[in-house]
């Protein structure tokens, strides 16, 4: 007896069928029949089915001698399963990896529940992937298993049967099965929620809920929609045989009333000239199954009370309106646009105010932040203030005033702050007016080509305007460097008449000062078990890819790793999504600080992210994962080969991933001294006072502050993250274990 029946009923999905009985087979938990049903279909289906069931002797391959539609392909497939657990897949869907395996160990933790919910995401046809907004419905916390009673709000997630896995035994005691038509979800789901004895849920995304351009069945233009109406008159009746489910009438109507209302609205759906027949059926239903003392939404009461002509009086108004909205917002905004140009202009024309200056980063804090708490520390006469980017609002610094793009407060610092700096500024670079100093940070050390040796690789320059940009180049005073390298390709790849200072990262300076109380707090705040090795993994973005999706499976290498490991996933700014699931996985992709993420760390995995320059000045491990080397140099290009010259121990798979941290590779000799050569090139001015020596050049007019090499070993310590848990919060920080030799750090003359 296998654990897990997995049903996939088949009709005209040959595209997509592979793709699902893929994900399926190739699951780590093996003990599995898979059940594919072929519905008459008049495509492949039913030969792709047996090709599978030739190869693998877990596929039952089911052919039916007609169509008979999606529930009634279930209940066929039901009737060959022998599983402990029923689960349902569409055809045009696929797990996750490592899904069953989680299904498993949350049945097995929760006591062998009739109906385990877990979480699903949409997969778009243009790569977009967007999580179930609902999914704090799963959340694991409280008692489990838990009666319906206890989590009502389950019955607001996705009411279909592929996000639950079934106990077979409760489901034939109560003899659950789909009825004929569409929506046979809906009389299988909710039956089977109030007569569960048992339920648990899962936080975890364990499917791929396909959105198909065209062709889903819910996206087709039929009368077979009215099969709605006869699904929930299944439903109802089921509670009137049972007069202790009675209690939940009421949230029944409601979703049925909205149900409706969906189908209704939904562009489609309906056939031309039926809407107001289904508005009719719904005010029959409503009458019919009515729950005194419920209450709808203005939508949901249209529908509710049958008002045809209202409600398409209604939309004929509301479009109307938006069309008025629509064109009176673009002569208001230009409007506004010209007011606020006339605005600064006027600004250009008064004093510059000698005691301002304005900063911003791109994504994050970075070098302007450090700066900014620096002119705050060592020219406490300059007020400060900080430009807030769009999506970055809760990256404000603390102790700036915060400026909104596109508002009088912004335009009118821009036109008479005497100090800029930033990485970056949002829209086109402001007027360039005497006595203003520019200070452009760059986003750390050059690791992949920039500037114009991007004129040369299309994909990664993504339409960039060069003219503008060496434009934006002749705005700059001076440009920060870490180090020679970057002091050579800046002034290569930017030609410009601007000042390089050689100074070190000022964001790096936080390393230097950090005490181990300090990292011993970040870890608790991230949520970091005590006693574990936090794994920071930050991976750059793929010009090469139209969809960035993780090259890492971050669950299943954690699996492998033992519990020991947790990762801190910080996915790229331009990714805009999570890296992975799972308990020991900590997504901190909005976390503003990336420098306190690298205290909070044991290690360093990444690709070819500029964060490695920066992660070596803890003198922790690093370790680079290049899968795609070959692709990403073509595409994106590197000014440094990481085959001979890397920071640490390599890997170009995940299962060297894996090996590497399980075998002590990430941290032995070998790393140690790789890792030493890489801070003797790239870290000799990080000493902790970068920043000062920065304001104290462009502010106080002290040239004479450029740091010199000094041994390695007089540098200010940086305590590990492991021995931070283990010293009082008051303790000095302990020095990590230095490599021998005499490696650079700085002081000043």
């Amino acid at each position: 007896m296998p654990r897990f029946s997995v049903i996939v009923p088949a009709y005209k999905v040959q595209a997509y069928l592979s793709a699902c009985l893929d994900s399926v087979l190739s699951q780590s938990y093996p003990d599995l029949e898979l059940i594919a049903v072929d519905d008459c279909s008049p495509d492949a289906c039913g030969a792709i089915i047996d090709e599978y069931a030739a190869l693998d002797a877990r596929v039952k391959p089911v052919h039916l001698a007609e169509n008979r539609g999606l529930g009634r392909a279930r209940n066929a497939g039901m009737a060959e399963a022998s599983g402990d657990y029923l689960i349902f897949l569409d055809s045009d869907d696929t797990l996750t990896p490592d899904a069953l395996r989680a299904v498993a160990d949350r049945i097995t933790a929760t006591g062998e529940p009739d109906v385990l919910v877990y979480d699903y995401a949409r997969t778009y046809w243009d790569g977009r992937t967007a999580r179930n907004q609902l999914s704090a419905q799963l959340t694991e916390e409280g008692p489990a298993p838990f009666r319906l009673q206890d989590r009502p709000g389950l019955l607001r997630v996705l009411m279909v049967a592929w996000n639950k896995a079934y106990r077979r035994e409760f489901v034939q005691e109560h003899a659950f099965a789909f009825p004929p038509g569409y929506y046979e979800d809906t009389p299988w789901t909710f039956p089977v929620l109030m007569t569960a004895g048992s339920i648990a849920t899962l936080d975890r995304v364990c499917v791929h809920y396909r959105q198909r351009r065209q062709g889903s069945i819910l996206g087709t233009t039929s009368r077979r929609h009215f099969d709605l109406f006869d699904q929930y008159d299944r439903v109802f009746a089921y509670v009137d045989e049972r007069p202790h489910l009675a209690c939940w009438r009421p949230e029944l109507f409601r979703r049925m009333v909205d149900h409706y209302a969906v189908v209704f609205t939904r562009r489609g759906r309906l056939p031309r000239g039926s809407h107001g027949e289904f508005l009719r059926r719904a005010r029959a239903h409503c009458r019919r199954h009515r729950v005194p003392g419920v209450r709808t939404g203005p939508r949901q009461a249209l529908v509710r009370y049958g008002l045809h002509r209202t409600f398409r009086a209604l939309r004929l108004v509301s479009a109307v309106r938006r069309r008025a909205l629509r064109s009176a917002v673009r002569p208001v905004g230009a409007l506004r646009s010209a007011v606020l140009q006339l605005h600064y202009r006027v600004q250009l024309r008064l004093p510059l105010r000698v005691d301002r200056a304005v900063f911003t980063a791109s994504w994050g804090r970075g070098d302007p932040a450090a700066l900014e708490e620096a002119f705050r520390a060592h020219a406490p006469h300059i007020r400060t203030a900080w430009i807030v980017q769009p999506g970055w609002e809760h990256a404000v610094p603390p102790g700036p005033r915060p400026l909104r793009p596109g508002t009088a407060a912004f335009w009118t610092a821009l036109a008479r702050s005497k100090y800029l700096v930033h990485d970056a500024l949002p829209g086109p670079g402001p007027v360039k007016r005497r006595g203003q100093v520019v200070v452009q940070t760059r986003q750390g050390t050059p690791l992949k080509h920039t500037g114009l040796d991007l004129q040369e690789r299309p994909a990664a320059a993504r339409g960039t305007d060069f003219a503008e940009l060496l434009r934006e180049v002749d705005r700059w005073d001076y440009v920060l460097s870490g180090n020679r390298h970057s002091t050579l390709t800046w002034e290569r790849v930017f030609p410009g008449r601007f000042s390089t200072l050689e100074y070190g990262r000022p964001r790096n300076d936080v390393f230097q000062r950090a005490t181990s109380a300090d990292v011993a707090g970040l870890r608790e705040s991230l949520g970091v078990p005590e006693g574990a090795v936090a794994i920071l993994y930050a991976p750059t973005y793929r010009d090469h890819r139209r969809t960035q999706q993780p090259l890492l499976d971050l669950e299943r290498v954690l699996r492998r790793l033992g519990p020991r490991f947790v990762v801190l996933a910080r996915s790229h700014p331009v990714h805009g999504g999570p890296l992975g699931t799972g308990a020991r996985v900590i997504d901190v992709g909005d976390h503003p600080s990336v420098e306190s993420l690298c205290l909070a760390s044991d290690a360093l995995l990444t690709d070819y992210s500029a964060l490695m320059f920066d992660y070596a000045n803890l003198d922790r491990p690093i370790v680079v994962h290049t899968p795609d080397r070959e692709a990403y140099e073509a595409s994106r290009g590197t000014y440094l080969d990481l085959r001979s010259s890397p920071p640490g121990a390599v890997a170009h798979s995940e299962d060297e991933v894996v090996d590497v941290f399980a075998t002590g590779r990430w941290r032995d000799a070998r790393s140690d001294l790789l890792r030493a050569e890489f801070r003797r090139r790239f870290c000799p001015y990080d000493d902790g006072r970068a920043a000062e020596r920065v304001v104290r050049h462009v502010v106080l007019g002290d040239t004479e502050g450029r740091p010199r090499v000094v041994p390695l070993g007089r540098r200010n310590p940086v305590p590990s993250a492991a021995s931070a848990q283990r010293r009082p919060a008051r303790a000095p920080a302990a020095a990590l274990p230095q490599p021998t030799g005499a490696l650079p750090v700085t002081e000043t003359r």
